[in-house]
């Protein structure tokens, strides 16, 4: 390009370039870069790519775009273009999107900047790449992208609600995915992404009602994964993630009523955290995911979920296990008995076996329910007598009761002896515990003979007595398999 051709601003970026020197033309820091108007502010994208492309410098010099406040006009073209200087068009107003398919460059910081859209997939850069205060209408295209430094995306608004806002899937980023304050009308796709530090989505709000607001299916992330103070309207799926620290939704507002809202499925962290997270709009998934901790209020979760193979080793906060078995009745799959076991052991592994008794019942009984009748007939009389086994003081009261009973009974009404002048003399007491404890013989049972309802009585009491053993033996059993 012929210099003479250039305008008096482009002649000053021109000159400028070699020398890495910065041309700020706004009139003050806070312009809304949507308003800039003139042609003294005017830089055609041409000219960007002929400086861009086709210049040269000294080895003393060190080059670098850095223009701030300027109407940028046509469409900056940079498609597999190896650029070897560090680009900075920041609080620019850019008429046309940018291309950026397939490119590869040092730097990249188009921060405050206004443009229609970015495509940059298969972006290469050897820096950062900075969207910090962008205003982009459409999406923001950095699939397959490579940056070896960290994406700031803060307090950046982006996207048209019902499509994807920002693709970043299958990219590699050498640090941190920064985008606190971010506003997405539109998903966000970080689907295979491997971010080698922390995604951080701190307050972000992100509405796609049409689909995901978060595709972070099998991304791995390096540190932590920060959704606190999050609002999400439509799915949020991470499903197959992998995060070495811990997911936090801490605070977060997640809506996708009629829909899953939070789909965690298969995935792995050390802590799961929704600390004063609204009540959850939608279904919850967390079939498979494994995790160290999961931090959450029973409030938080919906009327229907899914905990199948869900693995952790502790729930805070600490409550009791009344409080916290509600959920594992909201399961859409029914009856979970690995959701109980799950629940029971991490009461054990703090070494509250009361509260994990308490959740064994209810396991038990809520297998109940799926039994035919004459099964779950049994089960209620285990219920009623030892809590199948979980309630063994149950039995002792039952014996004292029935005991009791016996005694009165036997001992205002002596049965008569099976055989006059022979066995032992009469003890009412002695003789309800012969008829109770199966197996054990004190010689009473035998040696007398009941008659009418007394006699009614003495089966009862029988049957009873196989009852009650058979249950706690079946308790004990239970609980020896468990140890």
């Amino acid at each position: 390009m012929d210099i003479t051709d250039l305008t008096p601003l482009e002649r000053r970026i021109w000159q400028a370039f070699p020398r890495g020197v910065a041309i700020d033309v706004r009139r003050d820091e806070g312009e809304d870069p949507a308003t800039i108007q003139g042609a003294e502010r005017t830089v055609r994208a041409e000219v960007i790519r002929a400086l861009l492309l086709g210049s040269s410098s000294e080895p003393s010099e060190a080059p670098a775009l850095r223009v701030a406040g300027a109407r940028i006009t046509g469409v900056l073209d940079l498609r597999h273009a190896e650029i070897h200087h560090p680009i900075r068009l920041t609080s620019c107003h850019f008429q046309h999107s940018v291309e950026l398919d397939g490119t590869q460059t040092r730097q990249l910081d188009l921060s405050g900047s206004c443009l229609p859209a970015l495509a940059a997939t298969s972006l290469r850069v050897d820096g950062a790449l900075r969207l910090t205060n962008c205003l982009i209408a459409g999406s923001v295209q950095l699939g397959n992208t490579e940056i070896s430094s960290g994406i700031f995306l803060d307090h950046a608004r982006l996207g048209t609600d019902g499509e994807w806002a920002l693709r970043l899937d299958h990219a590699s980023v050498g640090a941190d995915v920064w985008a606190p304050g971010l506003v997405a009308l539109g998903g966000i796709r970080l689907s295979s992404a491997h971010v080698e530090g922390a995604v951080d989505l701190e307050d972000a709000q992100i509405k796609n009602t049409h689909g995901d607001a978060l595709d972070a299916a099998r991304v791995t992330v390096g540190t932590v994964l920060n959704a606190g103070g999050l609002t999400a309207e439509g799915r949020i799926r991470l499903t197959g993630a992998k995060v070495a620290g811990w997911i936090s939704f801490i605070e977060a507002k997640l809506s996708n009523p009629g829909g899953v809202a939070l789909g965690i499925s298969s995935c792995e962290a050390t802590q799961l955290t929704l600390r004063d997270a609204q009540p959850v709009s939608g279904d919850v998934k967390m079939h498979y995911a494994s995790f160290k901790v999961i931090e959450a209020a029973p409030q938080v979760w919906p009327a229907t979920v899914r905990l199948e193979g869900l693995t952790y080793e502790a729930l805070t906060p600490r409550l009791r296990a009344a409080d916290r078995l509600a959920l594992l009745q909201c399961d859409a799959d029914g009856f979970v008995p690995h959701s109980y076991e799950q629940l029971a052991a991490s009461y054990r592994r703090v070494g509250d076996d009361a509260e994990a008794r308490t959740v064994q019942l209810a396991k038990q009984r809520r297998r109940r329910t799926t039994l035919p009748w004459y099964a779950k007939l049994w089960g209620y009389i285990q219920d009623a007598t030892v809590g199948y086994g979980f309630r063994p003081t149950r039995a002792g009261g039952w014996l004292l009761a029935l005991l009791l009973l016996g005694s009165v009974a036997y001992g205002v009404h002596h049965p008569p002896p099976a055989e006059y002048g022979k066995g032992p003399g009469f003890n009412a007491p002695v003789y309800t515990l012969d008829l109770l404890l199966p197996v054990i013989d004190f010689g009473q049972q035998n040696a007398f003979t009941p008659t009418g309802v007394y006699q009614w009585l003495s089966y009862l009491l029988i049957a009873a007595g196989w009852i009650l053993a058979t249950t706690v033996a079946a308790g004990i059993t239970r609980t020896l398999s468990r140890q």
